[in-house]
């Protein structure tokens, strides 16, 4: 578990490999790190992707362990490789480095429309309404949030959303009804994606078991990549790895689905909210 300072994803891929790679051997952490001249405790940093192991250490991984993976050294290389979020001068992009390696998106939102599914308007209504920030900070937090919605679009490297909103969601005012209506409008538009699922938990549900805040799970494309839970707080956000943590999120994930309105019927519901909020 991390807080703001997560490693990114290509480390923490890249260090989970390697510690497999001294499993698979039969060497402990004590027995590795004085054979590759580091403390037990910096090898462990590797392996949990806080740091990186270069392609030189690497190579001496692959003699100690006898065992040769070539693909490790590009891994290593990519790890190194800044995330395209940093040309915007944002550092510390986690979940969004983790978001941009995945193949699949399932969030529950509970008092904000989720950030892939937002207008302009309103994410620069909700954004301005956090921590202060200068006017240029604002606008490359605004544009990386758009990048990052292309990938609902993007023919070659499509993410598969499925969203569940919180019909309070969309009765907070962000930004006033007219941006309020561009949203729900919007939103029901998003619903004809193919890789879009988007559903309503409404309000005579009553009580549900995610009332205490919004997660996001991710999936990725290779098998032994575990699904990651994100939770975020007012302090940064938490990342969660560990298989049985995921597996209850999916649960709670899975009894809010079977509460929420059909696709359809949300799309529906969407589009009478835009209308009433335009009239």
């Amino acid at each position: 578990m991390t807080g703001h300072t997560s490693p990114t994803y290509r480390r923490r891929r890249l260090g989970r490999r390697l510690q497999h790679l001294r499993e698979k051997a039969g060497m402990t952490l004590d027995e590795a790190a004085p054979k590759l001249d580091k403390t037990r405790s910096s090898l462990n940093r590797i392996e949990t992707g806080e740091t990186r192991a270069d392609v030189h250490l690497i190579r001496s991984m692959m003699d100690l362990y006898d065992h040769l993976e070539g693909d490790l050294l590009d891994l290593s290389r990519q790890a190194a490789k800044n995330g395209w979020w940093r040309a915007y001068g944002i550092e510390d992009m986690g979940y969004v480095d983790a978001e941009t390696e995945a193949t699949g998106v399932l969030e529950f939102s509970g008092l904000n429309v989720p950030g892939l599914l937002q207008t302009e308007a309103y994410m620069r209504t909700q954004l301005s309404a956090g921590a202060p920030r200068s006017a240029e900070r604002l606008e490359n937090d605004v544009q990386v949030r758009l990048i990052r919605q292309r990938r609902l679009t993007d023919q070659h490297h499509p993410l598969e959303l499925t969203a569940i909103v919180d019909e309070a969601a969309l009765h907070r005012e962000v930004g006033g009804t007219q941006v309020m209506a561009e949203q729900a409008r919007h939103l029901a538009n998003t619903t004809e994606l193919q890789n879009v699922t988007l559903q309503l938990l409404p309000f005579n549900t009553g009580a549900h078991d995610a009332m205490n805040g919004s997660f996001t799970m991710l999936n990725f494309p290779q098998p032994e990549e575990p699904d990651l839970l994100y939770i975020s707080h007012v302090a940064g956000g938490i990342h969660l790895d560990k298989p049985e943590r995921v597996q209850e999120a999916r649960l709670v994930f899975d009894r809010l689905h079977s509460q929420t309105l059909s696709p359809k019927d949300s799309a529906t519901r969407l589009t009478q909210l835009a209308n009433d909020l335009s009239g």
